[in-house]
């Protein structure tokens, strides 16, 4: 065996260890939510099917790869089961919560969207969503993550409902909307994913986020936790500096002189560090809280792409002295739910539901949330208790965890004949009986 063999043998080991430890004590603190055992059994199913090697993944081609006779007992766990998803999700939440005791914790808040062909699936409306790169038919959920130096996971999510969809009492009850939940902006969901994710244990000191969560309102709630923040504004964003005088961001930052401008490095990539110009101005805070001082410090920070000159800039508050470096080791954090989105995306079936209802939605989001997390965490655990490499072996990155997790440790996805034919014909039966039920609603409606 090669020297380059027996490190990548080392990893399995670990990982083997650390999926096993991380995903036992993530059932164990979900069992207690499930009302049965069958339930519990079918749940773990789930868990270990949304990583297998599975594409697309929905309850058909998982309950067909888990050796299932049909999909009946996925659809009965995600719509019908005795299951507090709710109480699912804050035990998830304080798992992760626990692995990440003792690390400078970073919330960060941001949304992704997935494109639905019609509005009778629950949140599903015309809306912007930079997943389908503009407006059209979809879903968007508001996501908090909690990311440290080395793992990022998200830890909670809620699924906006458009003002009109909240308000149509008709597709409420059609999909099993709670009569508690009611039209909420982006910020509002924000702010009360942040102040669970306080209550439960997480040790956090900052809160990040794109233009999106610039507004006032989310700042002020932040605040009043205890909370800094720095978030994206645009090139209009007004501020005020200390003379009083209002200022839009692309006009403050003139008065940055070119030698004030210091260059650092925001991460490594494959093909070398990543560097930018950053600078900063004090401005005036407007956020403080009802019975707090207008205290800490407060700046716009402008980012400069030094090949091209482009400027970005973030809105910063710290409740204490901070300097620049830290203020853009937090900015740089907010782009680490991009590649948790995209980790979501691609290995646990986020986007991939085909979901309409409330309960659906909300336990597949979160069953394919506790495998990332899981994943996170185990390539998080594995990366750290490696032995040093040789230098011929880049980092084990995300995809090749999964490759070894799919060899090594998760069960291959069932590939029998008779199994295989079986779930061909019961596919294609079904979709017949589709097919003509809808014919017969269309020449129905035909009709005079």
């Amino acid at each position: 065996m090669t020297t380059f063999q027996e490190a990548v043998a080392a990893e399995v080991a670990i990982a083997q260890a650390a999926w096993g430890r991380l995903f036992g004590a993530a059932m164990d603190a979900i069992a207690g939510c499930l009302a049965r055992r069958e339930t519990r059994a079918t749940a773990a199913e789930m868990i270990t099917g949304l990583l297998a090697e599975v594409d697309p993944r929905n309850c058909w081609t998982l309950a067909q790869a888990l050796g299932h006779p049909g999909p009946h007992r996925l659809q009965h766990l995600l719509s019908r089961a005795r299951f507090d998803h709710d109480r699912a999700r804050e035990e998830i939440a304080r798992l992760v919560i626990h692995e990440l005791a003792g690390q400078d914790v970073v919330l960060v808040a941001d949304e992704t969207g997935d494109a639905k062909s019609s509005t009778d699936c629950v949140g599903a409306g015309r809306q912007y969503s930079g997943a389908i790169k503009g407006v059209g038919l979809c879903q968007v959920a508001v996501h908090l993550a909690a990311g440290t130096a080395s793992v990022r996971v998200v830890s909670d999510r809620a699924l906006y409902l458009p003002k009109d969809w909240a308000a149509d009492e008709k597709r409420r009850e059609m999909t099993g909307v709670p009569d508690e939940i009611m039209f909420a902006t982006k910020l509002q969901q924000t702010a009360v994913m942040v102040e669970n994710a306080l209550e439960l244990g997480v040790r956090a000191r900052w809160c990040a986020g794109d233009e999106v969560y610039s507004g006032r309102e989310l700042r002020v709630r932040l605040r009043a936790l205890g909370l800094g923040y720095a978030v994206g504004v645009s090139h209009t964003h007004v501020v005020t500096d200390g003379t009083g005088r209002r200022w839009k961001a692309r006009q403050m930052i003139n008065k940055v002189l070119p030698g004030q401008w210091m260059r650092l490095q925001t991460g490594h990539g494959t093909k070398g560090t990543r560097e930018y110009d950053w600078a900063w101005l004090d401005v005036r805070a407007d956020d403080a809280p009802n019975g707090h001082q207008d205290d800490g410090t407060s700046v716009l920070v402008a980012r400069r792409y030094r090949y091209t000159g482009e400027i970005s800039f973030f809105r910063c508050w710290s409740p204490g002295y901070v300097t620049l470096a830290q203020l853009v080791e937090v900015i740089c954090r907010r782009w680490q739910i991009e590649e948790t989105f995209q980790l979501g995306k691609t290995f646990t079936g986020l986007d991939e539901g085909q979901v309409t209802c409330w309960n659906s939605w909300m336990r597949w989001t979160l069953f394919s949330l506790a495998a990332s997390a899981v994943f996170a965490l185990t390539a998080a655990a594995t990366t750290t208790a490696s032995p040093a490499g040789p230098v011929r072996l880049v980092p084990l990155t995300c995809p090749e965890l999964v490759r070894l997790l799919r060899a090594f440790v998760l069960t291959p996805p069932v590939r029998d004949a008779e199994h295989v034919l079986r779930w061909i014909a019961w596919r294609r039966h079904n979709q017949a009986t589709a097919q003509a039920c809808h014919q017969r609603r269309h020449a129905l409606q035909d009709q005079p």
